[in-house]
């Protein structure tokens, strides 16, 4: 079996993430990189033992070996690499947001089917045992009805870090604040256990930060099409930075999942596995989880999806989290947004 090379285009700090989890997956190696500023690629190529390094995309891309293509560059800029990679023939992995408008979605989703290659957006919660557990729970129907689904992701980050680069907290390139760069992961988690939204209102604030034009500071109210309620409160803003919780309510069964433990798993009619679940996640973490430090988050989950897509890639089957899953968290926090910004309520899908 031959080995899949990834290429990672950006050289930030999240393309750290991306190198090491690469470096654990079998059958699998980080062969060139691309990058605007040379000392950043180094840096990546250092953690992979070396590999080439590119200032030129269009030769990055002809790189002998090179099979999948990581986007890890500002947010707003996810699309032109994504698409000139899927024209040439590479599988590609996009960081989250898959892009910061609905229309840069859609010609991205677009590009990649066009040309028969595979796709997925980085959504590494979905791979925590702890959510997966939960997402089990709600498939086998022991929430009975669904009836409350919130989530927070009250975090801080401090004025150097919106100041370390220009990208950051701008719309065009950051797409967003709060909602669209740190609390996306838990949006696109409760979209994933509690379906599709139907309509949102929503007020957000700048409290905490100066010299950016996004949201630090916001809260959300959602309505799902199965009827049920829920909340989505993203921060910045929030000094120490606590951990991300998720609650999931029905009629016959509650979860409380903090990062990835289980504060709370209860269900009528109990279970037998019940006792062993509170016992496997109960307070193993650990840790800020990226509460306050951006460079804290584990790499395992980048590492458990980045092995799906492999697969998806070897065996022609579909990855966990393709492109049209990723458009949906965008597609919510745009209507956060919008709903903030017009103060009425905003139904989805949003209109193009």
């Amino acid at each position: 079996m031959s080995k899949i090379g990834f290429g990672i285009v950006g050289c930030g700090m999240i393309a750290e993430f991306h190198a090491r989890a690469i470096q654990d997956i079998r059958g699998a190696s980080v062969c060139a990189v691309f990058t605007s500023r040379p000392e950043n690629g180094r840096k990546v190529a250092e953690l992979v033992g070396g590999c080439a390094i590119y200032t030129d995309y269009a030769e990055f891309l002809k790189h002998a070996g090179l099979d999948i293509v990581n986007i890890c560059t500002p947010s707003g800029a996810h699309l032109e690499p994504a698409v000139a990679a899927a024209a040439a023939g590479k599988h590609v992995v996009v960081e989250k947001p898959l892009e910061v408008t609905l229309a840069r979605c859609d010609r991205l989703i677009a590009a990649c089917h066009k040309h028969s290659v595979q796709l997925c957006t980085i959504f590494p919660s979905r791979f925590s045992p702890a959510n997966i557990a939960l997402k089990q729970a709600i498939e086998a129907g022991r929430f009975g009805r669904l009836t409350l689904g919130d989530t927070y992701v009250k975090w801080w980050r401090t004025q150097a870090y919106y100041d370390s680069g220009g990208w950051r907290g701008t719309w065009k390139l950051d797409g967003g604040g709060a909602y669209m760069n740190q609390a996306i992961h838990n949006v696109d988690l409760l979209q994933w256990f509690m379906g599709d939204v139907a309509d949102v209102t929503a007020l957000t604030g700048t409290l905490a930060h100066e010299r950016i034009e996004v949201e630090d500071t916001g809260v959300a109210a959602l309505r799902f099409r199965n009827g049920a309620l829920g909340v989505i409160e993203a921060a910045t803003s929030v000094f120490p930075g606590l951990l991300k919780k998720t609650e999931i309510h029905g009629t016959k069964g509650s979860v409380i999942v903090e990062q990835d433990d289980i504060l709370l798993w209860q269900f009528e009619p109990a279970a037998r596995s019940d006792s062993a679940i509170r016992q496997r996640f109960a307070r193993k973490v650990g840790g800020g989880g990226g509460a306050s430090d951006p460079r804290a988050i584990s790499y395992r989950g980048h590492y458990e999806q980045l092995k799906d897509f492999v697969t998806a890639v070897r065996t022609g089957g579909a990855p966990l989290v393709g492109g049209e899953e990723g458009r949906k968290s965008v597609e919510i926090i745009l209507a956060i947004y919008q709903a903030a910004k017009t103060g009425r309520r905003v139904a989805l899908p949003l209109r193009r």
